[in-house]
């Protein structure tokens, strides 16, 4: 399932510019461990010439980025570390 979302964002990635295709410059590498979790990369080179990459982790916390020069940084320059898919369930704090 992880697998399957990664690449339906992959496709959805390359549909996004059809008059400038990507398809034939896309290297994707995975693995999964023995608990599912899937750990891997995509890497493109866009129109301009500029190679992008995405490093990623799919596990029970969800799809999470973990490394990226395609993400842009926030005001503070912070960019993603793999935190940023975690969330907690506000309605699991209070039936504790």
């Amino acid at each position: 399932m992880k697998l399957a979302l990664i690449l339906l964002g992959l496709i959805v990635l390359a549909a996004a510019r059809p008059d400038d295709s990507i398809e034939d410059d896309i290297a994707i590498e995975h693995d999964i461990d023995d608990d599912g979790v899937v750990t891997g990369s995509y890497s493109f080179t866009d129109p301009e010439g500029n190679r992008q990459f995405v490093r990623y982790i799919a596990d029970d916390n969800g799809y999470r980025i973990l490394e990226s020069n395609v993400v842009p940084a926030t005001i503070d320059n912070v960019r993603a570390d793999g935190n940023q898919g975690s969330f907690t369930s506000l309605e699991s704090d209070e039936d504790k």
